[in-house]
C-alpha cells in the first residue's frame, strides 16, 4: 500500500496534464484569437478537452483550431458548444497551439463563454483503464507501467534536447568559423587596396615629377 502511495505521488509530480478554465468574451470576427501553448514530443499522443458553456446560436460563435509551430494541423471546428475531445499523435517535437476565437453575432450585447480545457500527452493521455482490463493488470502494475512510460519520455526528452544542443552548437561554431574567414578576407583585401593605392600614388607622383 505505501508502495503505491509513492508511486501515484510521483505520478503526481512529473505527470504532463495542463488544466485552464478561463471565460473568453465575444468580440469582432478581426479580434486575435486566444491560445494556449504547450510543447509535444514528436509520435507523443495528445489528448485535448474542452468544455464549453452556452449553446450553439446563443449569440455568439466560437472556433477553435489546434496546430503546431511547423505547420501542421490537427484539428479544427467552427461553432461548437459543450463537449469537444480531440485526440492526435504529433507529427513532430515542436510547440502546438490550442487557439479559440469567439464571434459576437449580433451587435450591442455583450455575452462571453466559459472554457475549461484539459491537455494530456504521453502516457498521461493513455486510457489505463482500459489497458489494465484488456491485460488483467493489478493496480501496483499498472502504476508501474506508468512510471516505465513516463521514465522513457523523460529520456527521450533529454535525448531530444542534447541532441538539440549539438545542432546549435554546431550552428555557433560554423558561424564563428564564418565570421573569422570573413574578417580575414577583409583585411586581407584592406591590406591590398592600401598597398595598390600607395603604388598609384607613387607611380602618379613619379609621372608629374613631383618626387
Amino acid at each position: 500500500m505505501k508502495t503505491q502511495s509513492f508511486l501515484l505521488f510521483v505520478l503526481s509530480l512529473i505527470t504532463s496534464v495542463v488544466s485552464l478554465h478561463f471565460d473568453l468574451d465575444a468580440a469582432e470576427s478581426t479580434k486575435t484569437p486566444y491560445c494556449i501553448r504547450d510543447f509535444v514530443s514528436e509520435g507523443q499522443l495528445v489528448v485535448v478537452n474542452i468544455h464549453s458553456s452556452g449553446s450553439i446560436g446563443d449569440g455568439q460563435q466560437l472556433s477553435f483550431n489546434i496546430h503546431d509551430s511547423v505547420g501542421n494541423e490537427y484539428r479544427k471546428k467552427k461553432d461548437f458548444a459543450g463537449n469537444v475531445r480531440v485526440a492526435f499523435t504529433a507529427h513532430a517535437s515542436a510547440a502546438f497551439d490550442v487557439c479559440f476565437h469567439n464571434v459576437l453575432q449580433h451587435q450591442g450585447r455583450r455575452l462571453s463563454r466559459e472554457i475549461e480545457v484539459d491537455i494530456e500527452a504521453g502516457s498521461a493521455a493513455r486510457d489505463w483503464n482500459a489497458i489494465q482490463a484488456a491485460e488483467k493488470l493489478k493496480p501496483v502494475e499498472v502504476e508501474l507501467r506508468k512510471v516505465e512510460e513516463l521514465t522513457n519520455e523523460i529520456v527521450g526528452e533529454l535525448e531530444y534536447l542534447k541532441a538539440r544542443e549539438e545542432r546549435l552548437r554546431d550552428t555557433n561554431e560554423s558561424t564563428n568559423r564564418r565570421v573569422r574567414n570573413f574578417s580575414f578576407v577583409i583585411i586581407i583585401s584592406l591590406i591590398a587596396l592600401g598597398a595598390w593605392q600607395i603604388n598609384y600614388l607613387r607611380n602618379y607622383f613619379r609621372s608629374k615629377h613631383i618626387i
